[in-house]
């Protein structure tokens, strides 16, 4: 399973970004995808998660402002974020999960600043 990741970039303050995360290989099951980041100096921390049956959660810091969402068919996710703000800089990575095993994307730049 491999994991590729785009859609980032330099946006302003209260601007929108939709990331996706195109999955390679086969995906079946109960499985997860999610997102996470990390930003210059810290450690990666947990932005959003959805499981197969559609159920997703989300970290408070992006509650109401990303969505994520998912395209089984397509094998991809999606991260849509709105109202960005300069602490959401960061480079976003992809997980994918399915029993107990887990495989990450190689990230995409996000940068909110004016």
């Amino acid at each position: 399973v491999q994991l590729q990741a785009c859609g980032g970039g330099l946006v302003q303050p209260g601007g929108s970004l939709r990331l996706s995360c195109v999955i390679s290989g086969s995906i079946w099951g109960a499985n997860v995808m999610a997102w996470y980041r990390q930003a210059p100096g810290k450690q990666r921390e947990f932005v959003a998660n959805i499981i197969s049956n559609g159920a997703a959660n989300y970290a408070d810091s992006v509650k109401g402002r990303f969505t994520i969402s998912r395209d089984n068919a397509k094998k991809t996710t999606y991260l849509q974020m709105a109202s960005l703000k300069p602490e959401d800089t960061a480079v976003y990575y992809c997980k994918y999960s399915q029993r107990g095993v887990g495989y990450w994307g190689q990230g995409t730049e996000v940068t909110v600043s004016s």
